[in-house]
């Protein structure tokens, strides 16, 4: 029986639901970057960066390619990058309209 749209969906947002993941994909964005850079962009322990480099190579989301004993990761495609620009939008938004409510309670506790 095939998986739902809607499930597979969750999952696919569930697989980017970790931070370590989501600043490497921030980090691709500006193009493929060795594993080294990677972890000294992040300041992450080797073995913690390869477990999530490993998920995301799984779900099909980033590419790894070998340069000598360097692994270069990369994008998989366009569609990730413009995702994770709608985030961006999506939270500025959000936090945009916290802030207005802030303004207004703190507008209230000086009256």
């Amino acid at each position: 029986m095939p998986v739902p749209l809607y499930q597979a969906k969750a999952e696919f947002f569930r697989m980017l639901g970790h931070p370590v993941r989501i600043r490497v994909l921030e980090l691709l964005q500006d193009g493929p970057k060795p594993v080294h850079e990677l972890r000294a962009a992040m300041e992450i322990e080797a073995p913690s960066l390869s477990q999530q480099l490993a998920v995301l190579r799984r779900s099909g989301i980033v590419t790894a390619t070998r340069d000598g004993t360097t692994v270069v990761y990369a994008l998989a495609g366009g569609d990730v990058a413009d995702l994770m620009r709608a985030a961006r939008r999506i939270l500025t938004e959000m936090l945009a309209g916290q802030n207005e409510l802030l303004d207004e309670l703190r507008a209230e506790d000086t009256r």
